[in-house]
């Protein structure tokens, strides 16, 4: 059984979609555009609720039935959009790149996009707006929702539960998870269906208490409530729009602002006063009918466009795509969905399943190498697999130190515990390096760093909103007797020069906020470190590593040459690259900082840079030798980063 149509949530649908799509191809037009999926979230969940329980209630429900509805609904635009992105793939990306999108095409297939990509959430993951399929990552939620609602709710019929607290409880369990877990773990509880399904739920628990007064003949609102609804549901979403940014801890609490709008505007019903004359306008209702394959189509088109343009796209070409995922939609539902909906039959549901697992097959294939991408060649592989480096704790064992999670090698008489971002992290090779040669000499180390976090209490990054608590945890373990040596280091660029200044800011111990351009957060900061450097050193060695070069000079990519949509080529031992002035200027100011407060300096531009100029080849065979625009790839400081010896051995001349 299927809840009468309302085109009142087509027009919800078309909100919901034409959010995002603005979001993803104009981000500064409408920045909180994300919240688009959630709105996806709740219809999804008061639509499928809705169906469970009045099958349920006919007696006629089937899990068969049930789950050739959603194969006819999901796999015929789906199947479409993954062949051609695949393909479209194959003659446009480089080894490394293909490969990455074979895995998210086996999980788009087979319905664990967000799980491939939670996996992927690490700071040295590739940037979002270059994964063609990243959008899938909802569509894993609510199939994965699919999969385990139906199977919960036939339980809870049979053995005479009431549908409303089951509901209810899933709901308030799953907000529970995603509150205690967006700062934590802000990346799983994006990703999770566990911190998600709360979403699912609003619309579920909408749809079983219409169904319970519906049964027990309850007497309908009154119209000026439906009224009411329907304002403060359109209200609310507009709010989330405008006050929801992408820097906030999303989903958390923030997200009720979308999930509650959605729901109002559900429960206002068609004749709501704006649910009737905006929801329903006809316009609305056609962008809600190919709000799906819309949804499908707009993403991989804006990727492709800023892999293939290697940045933004130009304004011109984002409005164009954007008519083209229009476009791609309505046909894709006028001549593919329209024609599976009349024509259904075994035969074809049996074709879309199979249409689904053999492109996961294809994936899985891909991604193990066969085939290979056009762009094929030794030279375009060397620079693909510098960066593809990644896993710089490869070897390391996780354990714990002062109760506090880390990265720990080796077993010398003497430790060392390094903190910082990630540019600390990128010299955990060469520690173990040390570890494995020099036995004897090397101490125990200890890695305590988080991406985008530097160790300057009060200096805050809008990437990271929970560096705080850790940072704190790791400058208390340093002091304690367990600890013989520390290093601290960072990205100092990425905050202090460039478009650092733009995004970072110092909170004083009122909590007032110093910005970094125009106010005094640079100088405060620097102070603050200053401080953290002097109550150190008074009882330890302390070791500040300054910034290495960074800058779009030293991207691998940058070795290649031509176009991808015709012929790339790519060089090896490119020469160096410009030393960045404003980079090495602000370095002597952190070693005048340093050396005022006791700390012994580590200065990568010594080796890095001669001459005016900075390396950005390895000096053995000529690939690249950073993994992106600023972290040195893990072969290259494994061998060749000797400047950080001096921190990680017993025996050099500087340490102690």
């Amino acid at each position: 059984m299927h809840p009468k149509y309302r085109p009142d949530i087509d027009g919800l649908r078309a909100i919901a979609v034409g959010s995002v799509l603005a979001y993803h191809a104009f981000p500064s037009l409408l920045p909180g555009g994300f919240i688009g999926v959630d709105i996806f979230f709740v219809i999804s969940g008061f639509l499928i609720t809705t169906i469970l329980l009045q099958s349920l209630a006919a007696g006629d429900f089937s899990y068969g039935d049930f789950y050739a509805r959603r194969i006819r609904r999901i796999f015929p635009a789906l199947v479409l959009v993954l062949l051609v992105t695949l393909a479209f793939g194959w003659y446009v990306l480089l080894p490394g790149e293909f490969s990455q999108l074979g895995k998210q095409t086996t999980g788009g297939a087979a319905f664990f996009a967000n799980l491939v990509f939670l996996g992927e959430a690490g700071y040295f993951d590739a940037t979002a707006e270059t994964k063609p399929l990243l959008h899938l990552w909802s569509l894993g939620i609510e199939e994965q929702f699919y999969i385990f609602w139906p199977l919960m709710l036939g339980l809870a019929w049979r053995k005479r539960w009431p549908m409303l607290r089951v509901v209810l409880a899933v709901a308030v369990i799953s907000f529970l998870v995603n509150v205690l877990t967006v700062q934590p773990h802000r990346a799983a509880a994006f990703y999770s269906p566990l911190s998600r399904a709360w979403e699912l739920m609003a619309g579920g628990l909408l749809a079983a208490m219409r169904l319970q007064a519906a049964a027990s003949g309850a007497a309908e609102s009154r119209p000026w409530t439906k009224h009411l609804q329907s304002i403060v549901g359109v209200g609310l979403l507009v709010l989330g729009l405008v006050m929801t940014r992408s820097t906030k801890a999303f989903p958390g609490w923030w997200a009720l602002l979308p999930v509650l709008g959605a729901v109002s505007c559900i429960a206002a019903g068609p004749n709501g006063v704006l649910n009737k004359y905006l929801l329903s306008n006809r316009v609305m209702v056609w962008i809600g009918l190919i709000s799906y394959p819309l949804y499908l189509w707009h993403w991989p088109l804006l990727s492709y466009a800023r892999i293939v343009t290697g940045g933004e796209p130009p304004l011109n070409l984002r409005i164009a795509l954007v008519v083209a995922s229009v476009v791609l939609a309505w046909a894709t539902y006028r001549f593919l969905e329209r024609f599976v909906k009349l024509h259904l039959s075994q035969a074809m549901l049996r074709g879309l399943a199979g249409g689904g697992a053999a492109l996961a097959l294809a994936g899985v294939l891909v991604f193990l190498g066969a085939p290979q991408p056009r762009h094929d060649s030794p030279a375009l592989q060397a620079v693909a697999d510098a960066t593809r480096e990644d896993n710089y704790y490869d070897g390391f064992e996780e354990s714990a130190l002062g109760g506090q999670f880390v990265y720990r090698a080796g077993s010398g008489k003497r430790n060392v515990l390094l903190i910082g971002d990630s540019h600390v992290e990128q010299y955990a090779p060469r520690a173990l390096e040390l570890v494995r040669t020099q036995p004897d000499k090397a101490r125990t180390v200890y890695f305590a760093t988080k991406g985008s976090c530097p160790p300057v209490p009060g200096l805050f990054s809008s990437l990271d909103t929970g560096c705080d608590e850790r940072r704190a945890a790791v400058l208390d373990l340093a002091l304690k007797p367990e600890v013989d040596s520390v290093v601290l280091g960072a990205c100092w660029s990425c905050y202090f020069t460039g478009a650092g200044p733009t995004v970072n800011f110092f909170v004083d111990g009122s909590k007032a906020v110093h910005p970094f351009l125009g106010g005094d957060g640079v100088d405060l900061s620097l102070k603050s470190l200053g401080e953290v450097l002097k109550r150190l050193s008074a009882k330890k060695t302390v070791y500040l590593v300054l910034g290495n070069p960074v800058g779009m000079d030293f991207d691998p990519l940058g070795q290649i040459q031509g176009s991808r949509l015709g012929k790339m080529t790519a060089a090896s031992g490119q020469p160096g690259a410009p030393m960045p002035e404003d980079q090495a200027r602000f370095n002597e100011r952190l070693k005048q900082v340093a050396l005022a407060n006791g700390a012994r300096v580590i200065e990568p531009f010594a080796s890095l840079c001669a001459d005016g100029r900075c390396l950005r080849s390895m000096p053995d065979d000529g690939s690249p030798a950073y993994k992106d625009i600023g972290h040195l790839r893990p072969r290259y400081a494994r061998s060749f980063a000797t400047y950080i010896d001096p921190a990680l051995l017993d025996d050099s001349p500087a340490g102690k």
